[in-house]
This record gives structure tokens, sequence and C-alpha cells, in this order.
């Protein structure tokens, strides 16, 4: 009778390869294939690129994605509606952050690589969207390995991709690595503005707010540091982060659902 809501091995095997690919992508230069993300991104610097300890941040981001990929291939997790929901979408958001970091690694940040990064955006918004809007209370594992994760995946890629764009701009001949600042400016308070909605309307989250906001203070301290206007810009959207999170937070269901 409920042998419908078992979530198939196609699902669960195709996330564990997705993780893989997501993970796996990044080690190709140590076999000679292609250059190292980092020097990639370096050849098209812009004002807004974070510092680069910033990007130290994919380790706990892959750690989580593997503890998701293990921990949901589990026979015990087979009849798990959250994940039975966010099944497919995480197999797009984790499949494409490998394809990203492929193709970047062969042909630089160019806007293709902006448009890769967006599919995995959009995913990842897509699972950002049920876990808010998820009935019933998270269980620890689920808020942990789950929504943590996917939270955090969502909030680096929303930054990821804003930099990716303006990379792009730099690879194709738009502008300049150190040109207009106040455009730069001006792209980080937009960034802000979005981050903030999306905190406010995932119910005050806490995880995005703070990834985020991550990656604001790395913006700061770099482009921050050589123009003004960027460390306002930067200061002011974290400001706006902060106060939606806290108007979201703010309502004690909000605070259960996403801390317990």
């Amino acid at each position: 009778m409920n042998q419908h809501l078992h979530r198939s091995a196609v699902q669960r095997t195709a996330i564990v390869l997705a993780v893989v690919v997501q993970i796996g992508a990044t080690f190709l230069p140590q076999l000679g294939l292609g250059e190292p993300i980092g020097d990639r991104s370096d050849s098209v610097r812009t004002l807004i690129t974070p510092a680069g300890w910033a990007f130290a941040i994919w380790g706990p981001l892959f750690f989580g994605s593997a503890v998701y990929a293990i921990w949901q291939a589990l026979p015990a997790q087979r009849d798990n509606v959250l994940l039975e929901k966010i099944g497919w979408a995480s197999v797009v958001a984790l499949s494409a952050q490998g394809v990203w970091a492929v193709y970047t690694q062969f042909a630089n940040l160019t806007f293709v690589s902006a448009l890769i990064i967006l599919v995995s955006l959009v995913a990842l918004l897509m699972i950002l969207r049920t876990l808010t809007a998820f009935e019933r209370p998270f269980s620890r594992a689920e808020r942990i390995i789950v929504a943590i994760t996917f939270c955090a995946l969502a909030a680096w890629l929303t930054a990821a991709s804003i930099v990716n764009i303006t990379a792009s701009l730099v690879y194709h001949g738009v502008g300049g690595g150190s040109a207009h600042p106040m455009i730069a400016a001006a792209v980080v308070v937009v960034g802000g503005v979005i981050a903030s909605l999306a905190v406010l309307r995932s119910r005050g989250n806490p995880w995005y707010a703070l990834v985020f906001g991550w990656a604001l203070l790395a913006i700061f301290l770099r482009g921050g540091q050589s123009h003004q206007a960027i460390a306002i810009a930067a200061a002011l959207s974290g400001l706006l982060l902060s106060v939606a999170a806290g108007a979201g937070l703010g309502k004690k269901e909000n605070r259960y659902h996403w801390l317990g």
C-alpha cells in the first residue's frame, strides 16, 4: 500500500554520484588537467572578489554534501518525505557545481560558467523554498545534515553567482578588474538586498544569513580596504541582512523551525 512512498534507488544513487562529481571535479588540476580555480579567479579578479581565505568555506560545504549523500542513501531514509521532496533538485544543484568546476578549470570564468552556476543556484533556491515551507519539525539529523548544508550552499552560491557574473564581464572585456568602484559598490548593495529578501522570505533563515555575511566580510576586508564605497556597501548589506534575520527570528515559530 505504501510502496509508492519509497524513494527510488535511482534517486539515492544519483545523489551519491552528484556529490562525487561535485567534489571530485576540483581535483582535476592535481592530475594535470586544467588550471586551478583560484588561478582562474585571479586572472579576472574584480573589486568584489572576496578575499582568498573566504573560499575555505568550500571545505565544510563539501563535507556537508558528502555526509548528506551517505546519510540519504541509508535504508532507514528511503521513506523520508523531506529527502523525497528535495532529492532531484539536490542532484541538479550538486552535480552542476562539479560541471562548473570542470568548465572553469578548462575555460575560465566566462558567461557559460555564470550560466552553469546559476543552474545550481536555482536548484538550491528550490530546496530552500521546500525547507522553509516544510510542514513538520525537522529531526535533528535533518536539521544538521540537510537544512544547514543546503541553506549554506544556497547563500554561498548566491554570492558566488554575483561574483562570477562580474568576473565574466571582465573576462569578456566589459569593465576592468580595478575599474568603477561605484559600480562594484552598487553590485554589492544589490546582492545584499537580494540576500536580505531571501532571508526574510525564508523565515529569518540564520544559516543563509551567516554564510552570506561571511562573503560580505571577505569583500569588506579586500575591496573595502582600497575603496571606501565598497566598504560602505558591504557594511550596509550586512546591516540589511542582520535586520532581515532579526525580523524573521523574532517569531518563536521561526526560531523553532530553524534552530529546534
